[in-house]
């Protein structure tokens, strides 16, 4: 596996989807490939619309930046080194806690993006799609 297939993105939503139902959260779930391109994209019932938007940004910038949206919190408030990030990329740039990149062979391969909910939610919900793709990877 060196690309992200439908199938693929498929069960990653199904894991994190799983996540949020024990938590009891209603989740956007999104997949981009390594571009950044939207894979697939899922909606639970009665999620946040504003959360599909932040949903897969979430993805982009953990692709785009190779780094979780949770590492850039604290890099980008007033006086730090990123400070303004988030006003760049035609404010695609999400700075909080819900992106994770999918990485196999130490190569970011794809993204997944959780919306809806408080940040450690969030990334709780995005780290059930990646341990279910370091699951994946191991097997392949």
């Amino acid at each position: 596996m060196k690309t992200l297939s439908l199938n693929l993105a498929k069960k990653l939503i199904e894991a994190s989807e799983q996540k949020a139902k024990s938590l009891g959260l209603s989740m956007v779930i999104s997949i981009v490939d390594e571009g950044g391109n939207l894979i697939a994209v899922h909606r639970m019932d009665d999620a946040w619309i504003a959360s599909i938007d932040i949903a897969q940004n979430k993805a982009w910038t953990s692709v785009a930046l190779k780094m979780p949206t949770s590492a850039l919190a604290s890099a980008t408030i007033p006086n730090s080194d990123l400070y303004g990030l988030n006003t760049t990329n035609n404010g695609r740039i999400v700075v909080f806690g819900g992106g994770i990149p999918l990485v196999q062979d130490g190569k970011v391969i794809g993204a997944v993006g959780v919306s809806g909910s408080t940040v450690p939610n969030d990334i709780q919900v995005a780290e059930a799609a990646v341990k279910a793709f370091e699951e994946i990877a191991v097997m392949n």
